[in-house]
């Protein structure tokens, strides 16, 4: 089992470099072979993965077709790796930008837009409103500023849902409707192997 430490830093480190995960990124599964995250999907740029590999911290199960060479190796780049040592998922769900978008779907909760998104809380600060996710909502501009520092009755506004705290189940959920954009074949029997079945 990995420290307190080890655990933070596996679950940081695959949201670290964005711009590395466009060329064959890892899939990265807990020891029970579940992703690590759906929000954002676990992902590992292709060099942090060999070097997992290279420390037995992982185990390849799926590799993509490219290779990359060292001076005495070739090597093919992993494409689903599996922890050998589990990693507690999270008990709460961060209150990051990405993960308030997320629970409200990227669209504005006041009109329903999608795209050119921001945040508003729905309790100014400005009249003593908080920084929470029982008071801030995804809002496109246009609506944000017509709201402005008013409350909602008096902006002649509503919400189109209540905000408050999403479980990590619920993320889960939504995470999975909202994959990336990229989605190698490799990955698909570890992304939905436990939703439920139509009947």
């Amino acid at each position: 089992m990995l420290d307190e430490h080890h655990q933070t830093e596996f679950r940081t480190q695959f949201v670290r470099e964005p711009a590395a995960l466009r060329h064959h990124p890892a899939l990265v599964l807990n020891a029970d072979y579940r992703p690590l995250s759906y929000y954002p999907l676990s992902l590992w740029p292709w060099q942090e993965a060999i070097k997992a590999v290279f420390l037995d911290r992982v185990t390849i199960i799926a590799e993509y077709d490219e290779v990359v060479r060292s001076q005495r190796q070739v090597f093919r780049i992993p494409s689903v790796v599996v922890l050998k040592d589990y990693v507690k998922p999270q008990k709460r769900v961060a209150f990051t930008r990405f993960n308030l978008f997320l629970r409200d779907e990227f669209c504005c909760q006041y009109c329903g837009a999608k795209g050119d998104l921001t945040f508003d809380h729905v309790v100014p600060r400005s009249r003593g409103g908080v920084t929470s996710w029982e008071n801030v909502v995804a809002a496109c501009s246009p609506c944000n500023l017509r709201k402005a520092n008013r409350s909602l009755r008096h902006s002649g506004m509503s919400l189109r849902r209540k905000p408050r705290q999403p479980s990590p189940e619920e993320m889960h959920a939504v995470g999975r409707r909202f994959p990336p954009n990229h989605l190698h074949d490799s990955w698909m029997d570890y992304l939905y192997w436990d939703a439920e079945l139509d009947s």
